[in-house]
């Protein structure tokens, strides 16, 4: 039986509060979700809704691994912070890949560090 999950990405270097941090993180995991098909994210639901954070050092990573996903054809969310506390209007914060089959997940985001 496949296993899924989604990964959430975010960016080492804007050193968010950890509360502004879970809302990012938060926003994307519901963004790229509405992008999957609905086997898919049946299939995500059934298994737990598996997630993990990882985290990359720039922005440049951020859209690198967006282009690696889409061309795998895994749902993706990057999102952009409205700018109202902590940081600069329209800044991206984090990236979510999936829900995705573990194994097609993996091979792009299997070598980045746990946040």
């Amino acid at each position: 039986m496949n296993e899924y999950k989604q990964c959430i990405v975010i960016r080492d270097d804007l050193k968010l509060s950890k509360g502004k941090l879970a809302v990012q993180v938060a926003h994307a995991a519901v963004s790229a979700s509405e992008w999957a098909d609905r086997r898919t994210l049946d299939k995500w639901k059934e298994g737990g809704q598996k997630k993990v954070v990882l985290r990359v050092a720039t922005i440049k990573d951020l859209f690198h691994l967006k282009e690696v996903a889409r061309r795998q054809g895994l749902p993706t969310a990057m999102i952009q912070d409205a700018g109202l506390t902590e940081i600069e209007p329209g800044t991206v914060t984090v990236l979510g890949i999936g829900p995705a089959k573990i194994e097609d997940i993996d091979k792009i985001t299997g070598n980045l560090k746990l946040l």
